[in-house]
């Protein structure tokens, strides 16, 4: 007798549930080696905590930046990412799994574009 030998889940071709093509794989890589700051995750409340917390470092380093929010979990794949919120500063990923503070986003965009 079988206790714990459920149901086994097939499994599909990628970690996008099939979503991911090569097109989009190429897109998602194009677009991960533009400059500037993006923030990666699924649009959670976290993730938007990151993006502010990147907002108002940039505003009190005086520096005229865009925030891009990042959701298509190809594009976030592409950079390596499991975890989010991440952040992306020059197509670089700098921090990921963790809400940043904003002296902590400072820190890090200072060591990044200086």
């Amino acid at each position: 007798m079988k206790l714990f030998g459920g149901k086994t889940k097939q499994k599909t071709g990628n970690c996008c549930g099939d979503g991911c093509t090569p097109e989009t794989m190429q897109q998602a890589e194009t677009k991960k080696n533009s400059s500037g700051i993006k923030v990666l995750g699924g649009g959670c409340a976290k993730c938007h905590e990151l993006e502010n917390a990147v907002k108002e470092a940039l505003a009190e380093l005086e520096m005229d930046t865009s925030v891009e929010m990042v959701t298509d979990f190809a594009q976030i794949a592409a950079y390596g990412v499991m975890t989010t919120p991440a952040l992306v500063i020059d197509g670089k990923v700098v921090s990921y799994g963790k809400v940043l503070k904003k002296e902590e986003a400072k820190d890090i965009i200072q060591k990044a574009r200086g």
